[in-house]
């Protein structure tokens, strides 16, 4: 087969696009917008030393991600010899070492940048954060994710990753940031739980079980007008407007997961899932904008184009 041998005999050299693959590189967006909403939350760049430290938050959380996304291929790579014998490690595509290796390199650097964002911050609960990340994604990865807690702790990572970005304030935490922590958590243990049997035909009940804890995810980020002090004013005399862009997306979302639950095919989870996991991404941005404006906002809604365009040759899933 070409993926094992060429026309010497000897291995075939893995390309870039077998590394994105097995990164699943459109996700790495995702958390990028969780981290950069959580710093924008406690604080905005105003001055150069601002913006390389959130350089540093954002470059740590994408390694992480990555390093996440690695090794569970590596650990997983049994499972995907009969379930998934495409993916580039199975395949063949990837040596095992050689991911195995990746992982950990990427899970070493993304957790010493935090610890280097937290140098630069002057507050070593940075860095406390990003260990405890790092190392709840290794449980996951290694131990947890097939049980009955994968989507708990996979919520928890997500979580600690906003809480990561809001450790920027180098001041303990508050209830709000708790609370949108939380909702992302929350939302993603919805999907991670949604996704769990995409490659065959899946259950109605765990489908259904599973979208209603990502709406709640959604309703208690609709909290946020109640809790957050640095509102934006439009939202603090009008918070309708918020509860109003909270119910549309958690329709969108929603409408999306019904259909699957539906017709709980392969493709329908998985299109269900692929949209809740950009749909993150625009969750992130509109907790921006009702702490930032417009601007920084934007800013996170562009991580979309990226995470789409490459998730056309790319599955996110």
């Amino acid at each position: 087969m070409k993926h094992e041998k060429n026309g010497i005999g000897s291995p075939v050299r893995p390309t870039l696009h077998d590394y994105f693959e097995l990164m699943r590189l459109p996700n790495v967006f995702t958390a990028i917008a969780d981290v950069a909403m959580g710093f924008l939350f406690v604080r905005e760049p105003v001055e150069g030393a601002h913006f390389i430290l959130l350089a540093f938050f954002l470059a740590s959380s994408g390694l992480l991600y990555l390093a996440g996304v690695v090794l569970n291929d590596v650990f997983d790579m049994e499972l995907d010899s009969h379930e998934r014998p495409y993916r580039p490690l199975p395949s063949g595509r990837i040596p095992l070492d050689t991911a195995r290796r990746l992982g950990w390199q990427l899970l070493i650097v993304g957790t010493g940048l935090g610890w280097a964002a937290a140098f630069l911050n002057g507050d070593m609960h940075t860095g406390i954060v990003v260990t405890i990340l790092a190392i709840c994604i290794v449980i996951y990865d290694a131990k947890i994710k097939s049980t009955v807690f994968g989507p708990v702790l996979m919520g928890v990572c997500r979580m600690l990753n906003v809480l990561f970005g809001m450790s920027a304030a180098s001041a303990l935490f508050a209830g709000e940031h708790w609370a949108v922590a939380g909702a992302i958590g929350l939302y993603i243990t919805g999907v991670t739980w949604f996704s769990r049997t995409e490659t065959d035909r899946s259950a109605r009940l765990p489908l259904a079980l599973s979208t209603i804890i990502m709406m709640l995810g959604v309703v208690l980020l609709g909290t946020l007008p109640l809790l957050a002090e640095q509102i934006n004013p439009v939202l603090q005399m009008s918070p309708q407007r918020w509860y109003l862009l909270m119910s549309i997306l958690g329709i969108l979302i929603g409408w999306r997961c019904l259909r699957a639950i539906i017709v709980p095919t392969p493709a329908q989870v998985q299109a269900a899932v692929a949209q809740s996991i950009l749909s993150l991404i625009v969750l992130d941005a509109s907790v921006c904008y009702a702490v930032r404006g417009e601007f920084w906002a934007v800013m996170i809604l562009l991580l979309l184009l990226p995470a789409m365009f490459l998730g056309r040759w790319i599955d996110l899933t």
